[in-house]
């Protein structure tokens, strides 16, 4: 996604909308159903020009406690400052990497930055629900199918000799 920004440059136009797909690489365990779609717009106000997005991807995966299917739409927004190529140093780019875009060649190419972007930003474990309760760690039943026939508590079998020593005392 390449935008051409000689017009703005030269003090033609003072916006530019932006309209596209971008084929971004899915997480692990995720599936982006389709590329994402990206709007939005550069605007130029007395010199100052700002990137302002939406990125919306279509996603399936499954959840990190019961692993049933989960799909949804993930939306982030993608604000930066748009600079020509040699207005900053290259150490205040490394410096503030999260707030500038630059123009090369009189050309913006977002589709790095934006995968990047997009990547980061997307949850590291995808959930049915907050309430998800997960799986029985025995049978390995979804809790929000109902309870199951496993023992609540178990007594660990490293301790177990402890309760006998409980029983003992007991019986005196």
């Amino acid at each position: 996604m390449t935008l051409d920004m000689r017009a703005m440059i030269k003090g033609l136009v003072d916006e530019i909308p932006v309209d596209g797909e971008l084929c971004p690489d899915s997480p692990t365990g995720v599936t982006f159903d389709r590329a994402a779609h990206v709007c939005g717009r550069v605007t130029n106000e007395g010199g100052y020009m700002r990137l302002i997005l939406e990125v919306e991807v279509p996603y399936t995966g499954e959840c990190a406690r019961c692993l049933c299917a989960v799909s949804g739409v993930f939306r982030m927004s993608y604000e930066r400052t748009v600079v020509n190529e040699g207005t900053l140093s290259d150490e205040q780019l490394e410096d503030n990497v999260d707030e500038y875009v630059v123009i090369v060649d009189g050309e913006l190419d977002l589709a790095e930055e934006l995968r990047d972007a997009l990547f980061l930003s997307f949850p590291m474990r995808l959930l049915c629900s907050e309430e998800c309760a997960g799986l029985c760690p025995k049978c390995g039943k979804p809790r929000r199918d109902g309870p199951c026939s496993c023992a609540e508590r178990e007594i660990d079998p490293r301790l177990a000799i402890l309760a006998t020593l409980l029983d003992e005392n007991e019986e005196k």
